[in-house]
């Protein structure tokens, strides 16, 4: 806490210099969302250089006053939450006053600059995510006020709240991470984590969030098991699996808390569809957009190290289709937990 607020005073003290040498303030961030400031390295995946260029927040320019008075008025929100130990999540912030901050993608962009400036992570700034990932399966823990959460139970999920747990038991054999919610629920209802050898089963419901991505971290972390995952075979679920695996540009200065680079592509693989003879008639023609996902996706630094992802990828730029998970029910109903999976997991197919 301390390091936080001299973190803050020391920017507000450049502020006050400023001023008193009748100088127009200015604060200085790193430039996120430029891949010349990025390094890709296989044991952390997506981090930010060193020497990154950086933005200036000018306080005297009509483009950049607004952004300059709303970090300020956002470090000082965080300067008195991290002084009474109080904690507020990105949404309460945006609706302390939605006049003055416009949106809530504002609001998320200033608190990951602020979090970048400081070099201090956002979970130490006192701001929550708001939550949406799920778990269930092998997997028990103490939650930080001492509640003891079981995930075990058949058809349990527990939503993945804050990171400080203790006490984390598991006797799992594997992670399987779940792009959607849909495939999620279904692979409960079919009794897949005690079906097959015990597993702890995760989705963050498409895009994760910081808390999903971090409770994913810890896991591996205390647990080293495999972890495998299960995405649409397009464009988006490969951007998704990538952001668990490698981290994004925007969140780059986190790479070393949030990547896991251990991940393994399961499924849904495009040679998968043709594998498996799947009907022409039941995959989904690309958009422009999913063309110009997929081909930025063949661009990134960490495609050329991992020449499987790049088959699997020029397999579904070559054809123009993509795929939701659902299509294997046009083989039978359970393929995916009856046949899919099962068979994938015992003899290795994944990437």
């Amino acid at each position: 806490s301390s390091e936080v607020l001299e973190a803050i005073e020391n920017v507000i003290q450049d502020v006050l210099k400023s001023l008193a040498q009748k100088k127009a303030p200015v604060l200085t961030v790193a430039n996120r969302s430029v891949w010349r400031n990025i390094e890709f390295k296989d044991s952390v995946g997506l981090q930010m250089v060193p020497r990154c260029t950086t933005k200036h927040i000018r306080s005297d320019c009509p483009r950049s006053a607004h952004k300059f008075a709303l970090m300020l008025k956002i470090l000082s929100m965080i300067y008195k939450m991290v002084q009474s130990n109080t904690y507020a999540t990105k949404r309460d912030i945006y609706y302390s006053d939605t006049l003055l901050f416009g949106s809530q993608s504002i609001v998320d962009n200033i608190i990951n600059d602020i979090s970048c400036m400081l070099k201090i992570p956002r979970r130490s700034l006192h701001i929550l995510s708001t939550t949406k990932g799920f778990v269930a399966g092998n997997l028990s823990y103490t939650e930080e006020d001492g509640t003891n959460v079981n995930c075990t139970c058949s058809a349990t999920v527990c939503i993945i709240k804050h990171l400080n747990r203790k006490d984390l038991i598991s006797h799992a054999k594997f992670m399987l991470i779940v792009e959607k919610d849909a495939t999620f629920q279904r692979l409960l209802d079919d009794d897949f984590c005690n079906k097959m050898s015990p597993c702890i089963m995760i989705t963050g419901r498409g895009i994760p969030d910081l808390n999903t991505r971090l409770f994913i971290r810890k896991l591996q972390d205390t647990f080293q098991m495999p972890i495998f995952t299960l995405m649409d075979a397009d464009p988006h679920g490969v951007e998704i699996m990538c952001v668990y695996k490698y981290g994004s540009l925007s969140m780059s200065f986190e790479a070393h808390h949030l990547t896991v680079p251990s991940i393994k592509w399961l499924g849904l693989l495009p040679s998968d569809l043709v594998r498996l003879n799947i009907h022409k008639d039941a995959l989904i023609p690309f958009t422009k957009q999913d063309q110009n996902k997929l081909a930025s996706i063949q661009k990134r630094p960490y495609i050329a190290c991992q020449p499987m992802w790049k088959k699997e990828l020029e397999i579904m730029a070559a054809s123009k289709l993509k795929a939701e998970i659902q299509v294997l029910t046009s083989l039978s109903s359970d393929y995916l937990s009856r046949v899919y999976l099962p068979n994938k997991l015992q003899f290795g197919g994944w990437i």
